[in-house]
């Protein structure tokens, strides 16, 4: 695989010395290398998946509950006003 390493340096934002372009040349040749070994794998018989688990979604009917929170949460409030708190009124226009 052809790649010019001052052009991704340039794109990366880097200065590379002279060595550690060398170095950074073989380091990408051989990942380059290894994932083009990737490609000699067969996945002809491998279906196509969002995530590497088999997680389904679980679902539950949903059911109307009668629920107390509210009623309780506005028995201790220091103001109420019917099914809200009642706060003081802090921004001015």
């Amino acid at each position: 695989m052809d790649f010019q390493i001052e052009k991704i340096a340039e794109l990366a934002r880097l200065n590379l010395k002279a060595e550690e372009k060398a170095k950074l040349s073989k380091e990408v040749a051989g990942i380059l290398d290894y994932v083009k070994s990737l490609s000699a794998i067969p996945t002809d018989q491998v279906a196509p998946t969002s995530h590497v688990l088999n997680l389904e979604n679980v679902f539950r009917k949903d059911e109307i509950v009668v629920s107390e929170v509210r009623d309780k949460a506005l028995k201790y409030a220091p103001h109420a006003e019917g099914n809200f708190f009642k706060v003081p009124k802090i921004v001015e226009r």
